[in-house]
């Protein structure tokens, strides 16, 4: 196995396109790496480039410690040791299950005898033993994606790519192949690079998770890093589906920005220390806790009820902030006793099932909150309650860049001010986040496969449009996918 390190990697397309902007990247040998973003961030470019598809326009890349790229060195696909798995599985209609993943052996000249022996061995590994003589046709879209990754691992690869090599698949066998791929590449050893849309996929499978946007690298850490403690608002929204909401901070806390939403201290993370300074909010869905208040007569019995006790809660912070003289501060978080009774309550707008309870977007005076929910199911238009048990404060006026706007935007935003009464008639939700998953539109690429040939036509994707000029040839598709000179098809 080998380790992949990237020195100040660029790609800029002809068009003018910056694909990659300064990535610095060490992936240690036999580790397994995630790549996620949002479409057009760079991930399948940053892929594109360690396979050999795209030269890097500045910086340089190594294979362990062997420079492929960079330094005035390019060394082409089939010869950089490489496996490499796509979305669409690009297994020969024409040929057997056996001759299929022989295919890389076949290319490096491996004679006929230990051909046999290690298509055997492959197919063993990922569970399809006796199934060389098969014919592709006969195999379902999971057995076909096996014989891909049996064809990629044959050629016994220094390193691993995966192009959302999981994404065709339909649910549980998605789930039940992650498994499984999870446990053969830890058996092997592998150093793996794995593109995926899918964000529970990649935290789930991952010992580190690159989170890129706009080219760059905006966050690289243990899945638990990134879920717990992430690096800025875009990445809170990204992964966990956090409301960002700008405001300003103080001693006494966090007080939005042309909203009455305010938080205490002692449930913000990250506090500025050096007074108070523009900040964004960001409540991630497992901080929020409701409790159902039922129609909406209870509900205005219920706002009613709670307006006292949170105009106790508002006045006692103005007191604090007033007390240090920050008069904004002391205003934003003085006008939630003026509208307590809109802010207590909140209604169920989506309501979507998980089996721990339930997915909800909220209504809060005309703003949206995501939460999840243990053990309570919310119908749509149920009134509930809302008590939020953290959020994560980053500082200063870039803080939201790339998070999209506060407040008084579309995207999700809260509206909030629990009282100490408030939170004590609501149950507590557990402190540890956990992730909204939502697929997003998978922009991995096609692979075009001629019946009568060996080779295979590259699609670039439609975000690396601009380097088509720069993809290789069908010829060279067709050999570079092995080790040792070994190959099969390559695509980007």
């Amino acid at each position: 196995m080998a380790s992949v390190t990237l020195d100040s990697v660029s790609v800029r397309f002809p068009t003018g396109t910056v694909g990659l902007d300064n990535i610095d990247l060490a992936l240690r040998d036999g580790e397994f790496l995630a790549l996620v973003g949002p479409s057009g961030s760079g991930k399948t470019t940053l892929l594109r480039t360690i396979a050999g598809f795209q030269a890097p326009s500045s910086g340089q890349l190594s294979i362990g410690e062997r420079v492929v790229a960079g330094a005035g060195t390019t060394v082409p696909p089939e010869a950089r040791e490489l496996g490499m798995v796509f979305q669409q599985h690009a297994v020969w209609p024409h040929w057997n299950v056996g001759r299929n993943v022989d295919y890389p052996l076949r290319r490096a000249k491996v004679a006929k005898a230990e051909r046999v022996r290690r298509v055997e061995d492959a197919l063993e590994m990922v569970g399809l033993a006796g199934y060389a003589k098969r014919n592709p046709a006969t195999l379902s879209g999971g057995q076909r994606q096996r014989v891909a990754i049996a064809r990629a691992l044959i050629a016994r690869p220094r390193v691993l790519l995966l192009d959302e090599a999981l994404s065709a698949l339909d649910e549980p066998l998605r789930d039940s192949l992650r498994l499984e791929l999870h446990t053969l590449t830890r058996e092997l050893g592998l150093t793996v690079v794995h593109v995926t849309h899918d964000r529970s996929e990649a935290l789930a499978l991952a010992d580190r998770v690159a989170v890129l946007d706009g080219g760059r690298i905006q966050q690289l850490g243990t899945p638990e890093e990134l879920v717990t403690r992430p690096a800025s608002p875009f990445i809170a929204k990204f992964l966990s589906d956090a409301t960002i909401v700008d405001g300003t901070v103080g001693e006494a806390g966090f007080a939005a920005d042309a909203h009455p939403l305010y938080v205490d201290t002692d449930r913000l993370e990250i506090h500025p220390s050096d007074g108070y300074e523009a900040v964004q909010a960001a409540i991630l869905p497992g901080d929020v806790v409701v409790q159902i208040l039922g129609s909406d007569a209870t509900a205005a019995t219920a706002a009613t009820a709670a307006t006292a006790a949170t105009a106790a809660t508002a006045a006692t912070a103005a007191t604090a902030v007033t007390a240090v003289t920050d008069d904004r501060c002391a205003t934003a978080v003085a006008s939630v006793a003026s509208v307590a009774s809109v802010a207590s309550v909140a209604t169920v707008r989506s309501a979507l099932f998980a089996p721990e309870g339930s997915d909800l977007v909220l209504d809060w005076a005309g703003l949206r909150l995501r939460a999840r929910t243990h053990g309570v199911r919310p119908k749509v238009g149920d009134q509930v309650a809302v008590n939020i048990t953290k959020a994560r404060i980053y500082g200063g006026a870039g803080a939201g860049a790339g998070a999209g706007a506060g407040a008084a935007s579309a995207t999700p935003s809260a509206a909030i001010a629990p009282s100490a009464s408030d939170a004590s008639a609501v149950a507590t939700a557990p402190t540890t986040p956990s992730a909204a998953i939502a697929p997003s539109a998978s922009d991995a690429s096609a692979v075009a496969i001629a019946p009568t040939t060996s080779s295979a036509a590259i699609a670039s994707s439609a975000s690396d449009a601009s380097s088509a000029s720069d993809a290789p040839s069908a010829a060279d598709a067709s050999s570079a996918l092995g080790v040792t000179g070994a190959a099969s098809v390559f695509a980007a």
